[in-house]
Formats: C-alpha cells, structure tokens, sequence
C-alpha cells in the first residue's frame, strides 16, 4: 500500500465521518476504506480527482452521484451501485444486485461478476461493461450511453429504450419493447474494442458480439397507433 494512503476503518470510525472526509474542499490523494461489512452509501458523492479502494462488501448506492473519483470495490455491491454517476469511474470485482448505473450521466461503470435485474436503467450517457450475465429489465429506458454484457441477458432487454447502445456477447432470454439487434458497423466494432480495453477485456473478438438498439417506434407518435397511446 502507498504510504501515502488515508486509510479509515470503518469498523471504527463512523461512516458519516469518512464520507464527510472525502467531502473535504480541494481533496487529493488516495483512500482506503476498510471492513464497509456491507454498509451502504459508501463514498457517495464524491467530487475530487481521487482514488478510493473499498475493502470488502458494500450496501445500498455505493459510489452514487459520483464526479471524477476512481472508486474500486474488492468485493459485491449491494442495490444502485453508481447510481447517478456523472464521470469518473466505479469498478466492482465482484458482483452487483440490482439497478447497477441507474440514471447515470457519464463516467464508466465495470462490473467484474454478474449485475442483477435493471441494470443500466435509465442510462442517461455512462459506459457500463459487465463481465457476466444481467437479469431482466436491464437497460429499461436507456436514454444514451452504452452497454456491454460479456455473459447473457435476461427477459426484456432494453425495453422503452431510446438512444443508447447495447453490446452483447451471450444469450438474450427475451428483448423489450422497440428493441431491437442491429447491423455491426466498422466505428461500432471500434467504440465496443475501446470499452473492452478499458475494462481489461482487450482480448474479446468484438466480431462475437451483437449490438441492439431502438427501433424508434415508441417515441415517434405514428397516427395509425393513436388508439394505444
């Protein structure tokens, strides 16, 4: 470890505390937070170029709101992790429960294990990779941004879905509304080869992957549908 790292144990200092730490005006630096035993709100909020490497399991919205922060979680995430993230990154090693990237700006999101029911809902401009499979509803209104899913996807994938750009590599139980798989272009195959490296999986043929997107069915009004709307 750096002996330049801030460590906290969380065990003994509240978290109220720490998170009032990496509020601070003008932070710097790198931080180690200890022993979270699956609290939640974890380094929510963050506004500082800073590195912060989580110890273990987390709770509820770890890493939210995040801006500019590099957050590494060595362990599973609980509901929401990056929830609302404007830039920076959030990497979880292990596993995330549901609503992984809700709402999220921008900023890049890897999940490492399997992330759970309506991942990247509402996805409003982040980069998501998920190393393993997504479970349904993932992508439930993404507005922009992109996804990529190395493992499978469950029921109703990218259902509503507006502009963002889903990639995925494995089996799709079922897709949503007005989603739909579409053509693999040469500047597609190179923006899902950018992601890959940038989450450390550089060695994925991009040529086994199928992008999926809208159809822009549902929010273009077609007058021969006005009775259903």
């Amino acid at each position: 470890m750096d002996p330049m790292t801030t460590t906290y144990d969380l065990s003994t200092t509240p978290l109220r505390e720490v998170n009032a730490a990496l509020h601070a005006p003008r932070l710097s630096g790198e931080f180690l937070l200890t022993n979270p035993a699956g609290a939640h709100n974890v380094a929510v909020g963050l506004d500082a170029p800073v590195r912060v490497a989580i110890e273990g399991h987390v709770g509820y919205y770890a890493a939210g709101m995040n801006k500019q922060a590099e957050i590494i979680i060595d362990g599973n995430a609980g509901t929401g992790v990056a929830e609302n993230m404007m830039s920076g990154s959030v990497w979880v090693k292990g596993n995330a429960s549901q609503s992984a990237g809700a709402t999220a700006h921008g900023g890049l999101l890897v999940i490492e294990g399997n992330a759970a029911a309506r991942c990247g809902i509402s996805m409003k401009g982040v980069d998501i990779v998920v190393g393993g499979d997504v479970g349904h509803m993932s992508a439930f209104m993404a507005q922009a941004g992109r996804l990529v899913i190395r493992g499978d996807a469950g029921e109703a994938l990218g259902d509503s879905i507006y502009e963002a750009r889903l990639y995925v590599r494995g089996d799709i139980a079922s897709l949503g509304a007005d989603c739909v798989a579409k053509e693999m272009r040469a500047e597609h195959h190179e923006e899902l080869a950018r992601l890959l490296k940038a989450a450390g999986y550089e060695d994925d043929d991009t040529a086994a992957y199928t992008r999926y997107g809208s159809a822009r069915q549902l929010y273009h009004f077609h007058v021969d549908n006005s009775s259903v709307y």
